[in-house]
């Protein structure tokens, strides 16, 4: 249930209705923005009665809210979440971009990628330290000294880092990161959605292959109702019957959750596709449909990348695909587009 204060309300009014609510074993998540107060009620809130609080002077309109996510929800929160990370911006009609390799494979790698593609507007360094891998055979990420590269590649650069938490147990490493990813695989790991929720980083969660919109809603949920109003929708592709893209990009999803949501929605272009020659087309199509950002692969040698070189870029291929988004952006400016 959703209540929409006037402007301006009196405040023993207001301290009265929390308190009868708080008697009730309602929490209130009060929203609180330019022209308007919006109290979003979290619990049993079938046996309050709308008219009482629709009859009380300071009370514009009482709804109820038939989604079972709240502080995800739009209609608790009706401005756009913005989130700031270093100088990197993600959200309120920007256009963050987030580039890096899949996995951090040396230090001359990651600081040489870093280099490059901050000049070419990236604001956020992405790599792999820790790899989820479908094979155990597969190359596994550096790991420890994974991370020590990316705070050395953030030194030299002052770019923020984003890179994947695995698991509960790694949360001392991830101290220093910026920008804690949950992966596509971990999107339903609760165990660590509740605790990150507990942390304030910003937390980049990742669509599940087979997940609803309301899966990835429900799992933003879970950090969210921990405390942390960080997170940040990642759209990734989801698995079709198509094999001979990596998976399905769902462009729709970035009109979709934005309608439903307040958080910031990135796309993921590489994971999508898996090809490197459609990143360029998917990316630019994401920020005509409004993304807030775009996460992507760039590797100096793809050929010879540990991890998903196919679907990697070249620092090249990306300042040239950063022109092209800015032109798109600007374009859109003015347009009504979110």
């Amino acid at each position: 249930m959703i209540v929409i204060l006037k402007e301006h309300p009196d405040r023993t009014q207001l301290d009265g209705l929390l308190q009868w609510l708080k008697d009730r074993q309602i929490d209130v998540h009060p929203t609180v923005g330019a022209h308007q107060t919006i109290l979003g009620l979290i619990g049993d809130t079938s046996r309050i009665d709308i008219d009482l609080i629709s009859a009380l002077d300071i009370v514009e309109e009482v709804k109820r809210v038939q989604e079972p996510y709240k502080d995800a929800n739009r209609k608790f929160h009706p401005e756009d979440t913005v989130i700031r990370v270093g100088d990197a911006v993600i959200g309120g009609g920007s256009l963050a971009l987030i580039a890096g390799p899949c996995s951090v494979e040396s230090e001359e790698q990651i600081i040489g990628i870093a280099k490059a593609v901050k000049e070419s507007g990236a604001s956020i360094l992405r790599g792999g330290a820790f790899k989820p891998r479908t094979s155990p055979y597969a190359f596994q990420g550096m790991e420890v000294e994974g991370i020590r590269l990316l705070l050395k590649a953030k030194e030299a650069t002052g770019l923020p880092v984003c890179t994947e938490i695995m698991d509960v147990s790694q949360l001392p490493l991830f101290e220093d990161i910026d920008i804690l990813q949950v992966g596509a695989r971990n999107m339903q790991n609760f165990s660590l959605l509740k605790a990150l929720g507990r942390t304030r980083k910003p937390i980049l969660i990742k669509r599940g292959m087979s997940a609803t919109y309301q899966d990835l809603l429900m799992s933003a949920e879970y950090v969210l109702a921990g405390g942390n109003p960080n997170v940040i929708l990642c759209e990734r592709g989801i698995r079709t019957f198509e094999t001979y893209t990596r998976n399905t990009l769902d462009l729709s999803s970035i009109p979709s959750l934005k309608t439903l949501s307040h958080l910031p929605v990135i796309i993921d272009p590489s994971h999508a596709t898996g090809r490197s020659a459609l990143v360029p087309s998917m990316s630019c199509a994401a920020a005509a449909a409004g993304a807030d950002g775009l996460i992507i692969e760039v590797h100096n040698d793809p050929p010879h990348a540990k991890c998903d070189g196919p679907q990697s870029i070249t620092p090249a291929a990306f300042g040239k695909l950063a022109g092209d988004l800015r032109k798109i952006r600007e374009a859109l400016k003015g347009g009504g587009y979110r």
